[in-house]
């Protein structure tokens, strides 16, 4: 035998090639030039000819006569090359056969109330074409679909109305907040308001919305006028509470881009200022490792930094 090496004996010759090691020596057989193929590589080339040296220990024989005018093939090495070629290339292949053999990558994405998140569901589904991107519109007592992990994430507004301990919630943007109150009300023609103004008003934040209620109140100037109805309860639609705002019996503090309550002509809505601004923000499990969900919230934070402008 021409070389140094003396191969392990036995007639059960298992070897734990590595793939680096393997494709580093098809560039250096191609250069033929550890100079050259550790520039092509990327790599010092005393690393390179270490890494060259491991691969020639591994199988036993020596791949490449060394000179000072550069390298060649031994005869091992030009029997090794095009195996070591065809191993490289059944190794992507292998790769590609059990990605597309995988289930697709899926993401449910839910979003409360108003809020729009088609911009960042759009890019997300143009980034990933052979993902399932899913949507889900949720009311507020919905919210649980991300801790019972129903959806994936969630473009809501604060407060949540459950631990976040075990979340990432990340800030998209700030709403200031508004009074939506009937027109018949007597701040109505205000151009905007404090909290000052609405001494009056008993106000009353539900626990799992960034709403902010007053009590209902008995119409009439009188102990003896109409009774109050009852107060918006978690089980009152949105629709509902804005019925009893519209009514006369409440007024509502909501943040500036629900527009909903401007769909009714009998409704007021008027800035408020010197109050805390509502914040919109993404949640999502804090260790969720589907790369979905990162890409999303990275999007989120792009394309959904601001309110949609509506017309």
């Amino acid at each position: 035998m021409p070389d140094d090496f003396s191969p392990p004996a036995g007639p059960d010759l298992r070897l734990d090639l590595e793939l680096r090691l393997v494709r580093y020596f098809t560039v250096v057989a191609e250069h033929l030039n550890f100079g050259r193929a550790a520039a092509a590589l990327h790599l010092a080339q005393p690393s390179l000819s270490r890494q060259i040296q491991r691969l020639e220990d591994q199988l036993g024989v020596r791949l490449f006569d060394r000179t000072p005018q550069g390298s060649s093939l031994t005869e091992a090495g030009q029997a090794f090359l095009p195996r070591a070629r065809a191993l490289l290339q059944a190794a992507n292949q292998a790769a590609l056969t059990a990605r597309a053999a995988a289930p697709p990558h899926a993401i449910t994405i839910g979003y409360v109330g108003d809020l729009i998140v088609t911009p960042a569901v759009r890019e997300l589904r143009h980034r990933y074409p052979d993902a399932q991107v899913r949507t889900r519109h949720l009311s507020w007592q919905d919210t649980h679909a991300l801790p019972q992990r129903q959806v994936d994430a969630l473009l809501v507004r604060l407060p949540l109305p459950f631990p976040t301990d075990r979340l990432r919630v990340t800030v998209l943007y700030d709403e200031p907040r508004v009074v939506v109150m009937p027109v018949s009300h007597r701040l109505a023609g205000k151009e905007s308001l404090t909290l000052d103004d609405l001494a009056d008003e008993e106000l009353v934040a539900c626990t799992s919305t960034p709403t902010i209620w007053s009590t209902p109140r008995r119409l009439g100037s009188g102990p003896d006028g109409p009774a109050a109805p009852s107060g918006p309860s978690a089980d009152d639609s949105f629709e509902d509470k804005l019925e009893l705002v519209a009514g006369g019996h409440s007024v509502a503090i909501l943040p500036a881009g629900d527009r909903r309550s401007t769909l009714r002509t009998d409704l007021a809505t008027i800035p408020l200022t010197g109050i805390d601004p509502c914040q919109v923000v993404v949640a999502t499990h804090a260790n969720d490792r589907n790369p979905l969900v990162g890409a999303f919230r990275e999007i989120a934070g792009r394309t959904l930094d601001r309110p949609p402008v509506r017309r």
